[in-house]
């Protein structure tokens, strides 16, 4: 199994994405929420193909694959990478992909 490996703002992401559920929902929403997180880390370290690599096209960063979190409107973003997998952000939907994955240029 190939180890994942949390870049500082992707680990920052899921801090930000889990208060904001807390603020929001509750306690239980934001458990729900770290829960579902980690659970698609999870399956992206188990199978990391299983991120859809179209998204690469659509915002021109090559390699980049998704994985969305069950139930909430974000996704986790990685590169496969030889030796781990590089997981760059934790993402709502609605943002600007394109410009914050060339911001933090991951690759």
């Amino acid at each position: 199994m190939t180890r994942v490996a949390l870049r500082p703002l992707a680990g920052a992401d899921l801090v930000e994405r889990t208060r904001y559920y807390r603020d929001v929902g509750g306690d239980d929403v934001a458990a729900r929420f770290f829960d579902a997180a980690v659970s698609a880390l999870t399956a992206i370290e188990k199978m990391p193909g299983i991120g859809t690599p179209q998204i690469a096209e659509l915002i021109g960063v090559p390699g980049v694959r998704r994985v969305g979190v069950e139930g909430f409107p974000c996704g986790w973003y990685y590169f496969e990478r030889s030796e781990q997998i590089d997981v760059v952000r934790l993402l709502a939907d609605r943002q600007h992909l394109a410009a914050i994955l060339d911001e933090d240029d991951p690759r």
